[in-house]
């Protein structure tokens, strides 16, 4: 393990702030700020007494046993500073408390750069590291000294200065929900899972102390009184089961009966004292719904493209028609024999449930890649497995000149589109609400069709109904509750599929993750595929092999799995997972992030496992193909198949 220079790695910080570094005033008589102040400059001096105490240790001669037990105190007595910490400077936090050494991930604000390196430290990866064989003195110094220099942001006046707004504690509120839903009880960054719930429990606890002298401060704005008593009975109930074991805890109804009603209470709260956000860490969460399972919660794709000042609903309904026409329509294609519904079949969730993967553009060979689901596409950052598109248009655009895809030429398909009567006489119409663009384009053209698939994204399954208001009587069966449980706990899903969306973007939603798998060429497990993943399109060792990954809803009906489609049922992927993943199965692949212990799971607590992918299956309407595509002023045109010929 090779850390990097702890001053260094402060400078890669995307925020300046240390230029505004100041010491801490003890003449501000507000309990709230005191509070946030303390607390930093209790944990400095507590970090800093085991760094000296490490300088002292012969080279490599150290203690383990002790620095752990000292590390995890330090973690269960200050746990409680995320609520304000991992929301007021993320990256900063990376180094505070990581769990990586290094992240590429790329957030929604930072799309059209290249990513950024985000170096880790602090005491996760410290505690991980010293559990290795040979742990070094100087990389253990680096890591605790690379976090108590981030500490430093937080002490900055610009940050003190948003500790003292009051909306600022509803948004730091709002993301410490989220985390107790997705992130808290899921062993992502607390790897021992004999003392995830006492840290729950005391991170309950100093939250519960902030919320009191939040209200003694800020009067005017307080938490209500039926929110306080909700929390208090959610400690309580975390209080109770803090020394039983992680595997028995309740996920389901922790966030049913508490964690959910509570995000509801914050979010009518922001409403009524009017509060907004001007973080670039949460302006993608919407403050107008009341469940963590809305799928309004939040948006990473722009459905409307082109026409995004488009308000008018019926509008835009019209232009989702023609965008439904030109989905079916092989126009969009150099040989007009192939559309996008082809390989993205609605009647098989929008993807192509029959074939490993699709033909290619010729015919005769097939694609590297298993096609994509396009359902609940908005709710992801990235797209396509190796994250290679920021948006649903440029993804259109690239897969209908992919010259082994739809083999089309955009300038030749835009002329072809406008041959057709009906579509010409559309987009020109439209013409007066995109501005910028004075003719018609290939940018009209995808927009069009993303508005039509990305209307998938916002249908319900089962296990929503159980947390957004269900009928009376409505009750989700209890092998999907029991595999829910078994998915957040026990089988370690949660930790790469985070709530509610169940794909690799964690709270506050604003990045995709990549995931190191190890998956094999085949189900025979004689090679690992040979496809490079994220490293063919942001070549850093960390991304070899690595995929983007995707979301379980609708999992049921996506078959085939993983991105060459070498897995049939989810029987088998369960197997993998089991075995610990490529590395589990005898593969050797040295940079896997999927853990390589076999996870213990029973006959039947797969069965439940896959009883909850089943609650997660939508009720999405059965789209209907055109009977017949609008004729074209082409006479090559007018034998269009709706859904091309292959």
């Amino acid at each position: 393990m090779s850390i990097s220079d702890p001053k260094q790695i402060i400078r890669w910080l995307c925020l300046p702030l240390f230029i505004f570094i100041l010491s801490f005033s003890t003449s501000d008589s507000i309990p709230y700020l005191q509070k946030y102040q303390s607390g930093l400059s209790n944990l400095k001096k507590d970090q800093a007494k085991i760094i000296n105490q490490i300088r002292q240790y012969k080279k490599d001669n150290l203690p383990v046993s002790a620095l752990l037990d000292s590390l995890q105190a330090i973690r269960f007595r200050f746990k409680y500073l995320d609520f304000w910490l991992r929301y007021l400077e993320p990256n900063a936090y990376k180094l505070v408390n990581g769990v990586m050494p290094v992240e590429w991930e790329t957030e929604v604000f930072e799309k059209f750069e290249k990513p950024y390196k985000r170096p880790g430290g602090g005491w996760f990866l410290t505690m991980d590291y010293l559990q290795s064989e040979t742990p070094r003195k100087d990389s253990v110094l680096a890591l605790l000294e690379a976090s108590q220099m981030a500490l430093n942001v937080f002490e900055s006046d610009s940050i003190q200065t948003q500790v003292k707004d009051p909306s600022v504690f509803y948004f730091c509120n709002r993301l410490f929900l989220l985390n107790l839903a997705s992130i808290y009880t899921t062993g992502f960054e607390c790897s021992d899972t004999t003392v995830l719930l006492k840290e729950l429990e005391n991170i309950m606890s100093g939250v519960e102390t902030i919320y009191k002298v939040y209200n003694q401060s800020f009067p005017e704005s307080a938490l209500s009184s039926d929110y306080l008593k909700l929390y208090q009975a959610a400690f309580e109930y975390v209080k109770i089961h803090s020394d039983r074991s992680f595997h028995a805890f309740n996920h389901f109804l922790f966030i049913k009966d508490f964690v959910n009603p509570l995000f509801s209470i914050n979010q009518h709260l922001i409403r009524k004292y009017q509060f907004e956000t001007f973080s670039r860490q949460d302006y993608t969460l919407n403050t107008q719904v009341n469940s963590i399972f809305d799928k309004n919660l939040y948006q990473g794709q722009d459905i409307k493209g082109i026409f995004f000042y488009v308000k008018d609903s019926m509008l835009l309904k019209d232009i989702s028609k023609i965008g439904k026409q030109l989905f079916y329509d092989p126009i969009l294609s150099g040989n007009n024999e192939r559309s996008c519904a082809s390989c993205h079949k609605p009647s098989q969730g929008f993807t192509d449930d029959i074939n490993p993967t699709s033909l290619q553009f010729n015919q005769s060979e097939f694609l590297s890649r298993n096609t994509p689901s396009l359902l609940n596409v908005v709710h992801y950052q990235l797209l396509m497995l190796d994250g290679k598109h920021i948006s649903l248009q440029n993804q259109a655009k690239d897969v209908t000149s992919n010259p082994i895809e739809m083999g089309g030429k955009s300038e030749e398909l835009v002329e072809k589109v406008l041959q057709v009567p009906e579509y010409k006489k559309a987009f020109q119409s439209w013409l007066k609400f995109t501005p910028t663009e004075k003719k018609v384009s290939m940018d009209h053209i995808v927009s069009a069709l993303s508005l039509y698939y990305g209307q998938f994204s916002y249908f319900y399954s089962p296990f929503d109904k159980a947390f957004n208001q269900p009928e009376p009587g409505y009750a989700l069966e209890q092998d999907a509750i029991d595999g829910f449980n078994l998915f957040m706990g026990k089988a370690q899903c949660a930790t790469c599929h985070f709530v509610p969306q169940f794909n690799g973007s964690k709270p506050p939603y604003v990045s995709s993750e990549f995931e190191v798998l190890g998956v094999p060429s085949d189900t025979t497990y004689k090679r690992l595929s040979e496809d490079l993943g994220r490293y063919g399109i942001h070549p850093v060792s960390e991304m070899h092999r690595a995929f983007r990954t995707p979301g379980l809803r609708n999992v049921t009906r996506t078959a085939p799995y993983f991105h060459n489609g070498s897995f049939q049922n989810l029987e088998q992927v369960l197997d993998f997972y089991n075995a610990g993943g490529g590395q589990g199965k005898g593969l050797q692949i040295d940079n896997q992030t999927l853990g390589a212990d076999s996870l213990r799971l029973s006959k039947n607590e797969k069965q439940k496992l896959l009883a909850f992918m089943r609650s997660l299956t939508e009720e999405i309407p059965v789209e209907t193909p055109p009977g017949i595509l609008p004729s074209s002023k082409n006479k090559k045109l007018e034998n269009r198949k709706p859904g091309g010929n292959y």
